[in-house]
C-alpha cells in the first residue's frame, strides 16, 4: 500500500459540528475571531510587508500625534467632524518651503479651545450655511517654532514669528490659524494668503487699504465674517494677522498649559 493511500485510509475522521469557532482558532494557531474575517491579519506580524518598522505603531498615528494625545490634546474633528482641516506646515507650499509636520495631518488643540472652535463654526453656519471653517494650523510643537524662528530672525518677517524661548500661543495648543471655505473646500478671498508677512494682512489697516483700493469690499467683508464668528466664540484676534486667533490671553494660556515640545 502506498504512503498516500495509507494516510487516506487511516486518517482520523473529523466531525465539524463538534468544533466551535474558538476551538478552530486554537487548532490553526490564530488568536482572535477577527482573524477569520480577514485571514491576512493572521500573518501580518510575520510578513515583512505588513510588519511595522522598529518603534512603529499599528494604530495609524505617528509619533507627533501620539505625543500630542499623551499631553491631553484632542483632534478638533472629534469635537466637530464638519470642520475642514488642511495643515499648511504639513505640505511644502508654505513660507518655509517644506513639510515640517511629517505625517501629521490632523489639527490638535486642548479640549476647551477645541470646543470654542466648534461654537465658532456653529455661529458661522447659522448665518452662512454654505460656508465652513478651514483650519490651517493648531498646536505647533516648539521644535517646529524653533525652525521657523531660525528662518526669520533678523529679517523683516521676524515680528510675525514668536521667539521659541517664550513660545507662540500655538506652542501651548491654544491658538489657531483659520480661514473660511465653501463646502467644496475652496477658500474665500481674504485679500492675501495665509502667512503673508506684510502690512496688507493686518486687520488694523483694513479700512485704510479699503479706501486706497488695495483691499476690495468683498475681501474686507470675508475677513469680518471670519472675525465675528471667532469673536462670538471667545477667541481673540491678532492685530497683524487676519487668520490668527488665540483662545485666551497670553497670561491665562501660560498659567493653564505647558509648552508642547
Amino acid at each position: 500500500m502506498s504512503r498516500c493511500k495509507y494516510l487516506s485510509k487511516h486518517a482520523p475522521t473529523m466531525h465539524p459540528k463538534k468544533y466551535t469557532r474558538r476551538s478552530a482558532l486554537r487548532i490553526i494557531g490564530l488568536t482572535s475571531l477577527a482573524c477569520l474575517a480577514n485571514p491576512l491579519n493572521a500573518f501580518a506580524s510575520s510578513s515583512p510587508m505588513h510588519s511595522p518598522a522598529a518603534g512603529g505603531h499599528t494604530d495609524g498615528k505617528g509619533d507627533i500625534e501620539r505625543r500630542l494625545i499623551g499631553q491631553g490634546l484632542i483632534d478638533v474633528q472629534t469635537a466637530d467632524p464638519l470642520l475642514l482641516v488642511d495643515l499648511k506646515y504639513a505640505r511644502s507650499n508654505n513660507f518655509m518651503g517644506e513639510n515640517v509636520y511629517g505625517d501629521l495631518r490632523k489639527c490638535y488643540l486642548h479640549p476647551e479651545p477645541a470646543l470654542m472652535l466648534k461654537k465658532a463654526h456653529a455661529r458661522l453656519h447659522e448665518r452662512n450655511p454654505d460656508l465652513k471653517l478651514l483650519l490651517l494650523d493648531g498646536v505647533r510643537p516648539r521644535s517646529v517654532q524653533q525652525r521657523m524662528w531660525e528662518m526669520v530672525k533678523n529679517t523683516p518677517m521676524q515680528p510675525y514669528v514668536a521667539n521659541p524661548v517664550r513660545g507662540s500661543m500655538h506652542n501651548y495648543g491654544a491658538a489657531v490659524d483659520v480661514t473660511i471655505a465653501r463646502a467644496d473646500g475652496t477658500p474665500l478671498d481674504m485679500g492675501t494668503g495665509v502667512d503673508h508677512f506684510g502690512i496688507l494682512a493686518q486687520p488694523r489697516e483694513e479700512q485704510r487699504f479699503l479706501r486706497e483700493g488695495k483691499l476690495s469690499p468683498e475681501q474686507v467683508m470675508n475677513r469680518k465674517i471670519l472675525r465675528n464668528a471667532m469673536l462670538e466664540a471667545g477667541f481673540q484676534p491678532l492685530a497683524i494677522e487676519w487668520w490668527h486667533f488665540n483662545a485666551f490671553d497670553k497670561g491665562t494660556t501660560r498659567r493653564r498649559y505647558a509648552i508642547i515640545e
